[in-house]
Formats: C-alpha cells, structure tokens, sequence
C-alpha cells in the first residue's frame, strides 16, 4: 500500500508541508509507504481545455515538461492521496489548481480512472479561507468517486511564518488523527 500527499506551497518546508508530515506520520508508522511531493513553485501550465486525453485515454495529459504527468502516475500508482495548499485569497494554489484541473481531467478521461481511492485534503491558512481550500479540493476527489474520510475537526491548521501551525495544537491532533484513519481505512478497503 502506498499513499501520496502533493504539496502545493511554494514553501517547500512551510506550514503546509509540515501538516502533510503531520498526516504521513502515523501512515507510515503503521506499515505503509509514504511520499511527500514538491508540487507549490514549480512552473506547471493550466488546463488548456483542448480535450486530447478524452481522445487519446492514455492516462496522461498532452501538456509535457512539467511536473503534471510525473503527478498523475504517483496518483495511480497510490492506494490514497493527500493534496495541501495553503490559502491563498480564499482559494488554492495556481500550482495545486492546475494539477487538479489537469489529473481531475485525465482521471474523468480515462473511466474515472482514481475510483476508489482515498483522498484527504489539507490546508494552512493565516487567517481565513482553509474551508473554501479543502471544500474545493475534495470537489475533486468526490467527482472521481473517490473514498473522502473525515476526521476530528476540519483538515486545516493556522500559521503565517514557517512553522507556525506546529503550535495549532487542535490542527495538529486533527492531522495525526486524520492519518491515523487513512491507515485504518486503508487496511480495510485493500485488504477487503
């Protein structure tokens, strides 16, 4: 088994990378691999809406030289997936949207090709806007039947500097819990 968590900050080791850890840790410790992906500050293109992967249904997008692709086979090869972004006037990175539009896209493409497997959101945001993130990013995950689990509180942590959200400690109990229950659910659904 295997999940993959995107992260979609340009901060490579911010408040969103640092509650993705927070969710892997207990996966990890239960047996399962993890992997924590840079997506946030990598130049990727959006969706250009020119329909190719509906025609082609090769699992890939037509876009080549970033990063998208790379993501979309981690995303198949994964048993979950775990996609963070901070807040960014209420919504998600370009980064994070382009891969969503993109992966979302192909996915549909290809008979709804992440069916069945689970997909978390997480968020960090200063003072506003995490919902509108998390709801977003699951949006995705439930128009490809995807398995979304809950947890304690929203999936969402609060900080500005780096390393702030370590001291959400209502954020950080969420998160541990949150994959806490994506290992359980994982044990369950494979293993069924």
């Amino acid at each position: 088994m295997k999940v993959v968590a995107f992260n979609g900050s340009p901060r490579k080791d911010g408040n969103t990378a640092l509650l993705l850890r927070k969710v892997l840790a207990p996966i990890a410790r239960s047996g399962i691999d993890t992997e924590l992906v840079q997506v946030g500050g990598l130049p990727i293109r959006g969706c250009t809406a020119c329909y190719h992967c509906m025609e082609a249904k090769d699992r890939q997008c037509v876009i080549k030289g970033d990063i998208v692709n790379a993501c979309i086979q981690k995303m198949l090869e994964a048993d979950a997936m775990i996609l963070g972004s901070p807040s960014y006037f209420s919504g998600m990175t370009s980064e994070m949207k382009a891969l969503i539009d993109r992966a979302g896209l192909v996915a549909v493409a290809n008979d709804r090709m992440f069916s069945r497997k689970i997909g978390a959101a997480v968020a960090a945001h200063r003072r506003g806007g995490a919902v509108n993130v998390v709801d977003s990013i699951n949006h995705m995950f439930l128009m490809s039947r995807m398995i979304v689990p809950g947890s304690t509180y929203w999936n969402f942590g609060v900080g500005l500097d780096r390393e702030d959200a370590a001291n959400d400690e209502e954020a950080i109990a969420n998160m541990h819990d949150l994959g806490e229950t994506i290992a359980w659910l994982l044990k369950k659904v494979v293993n069924a």
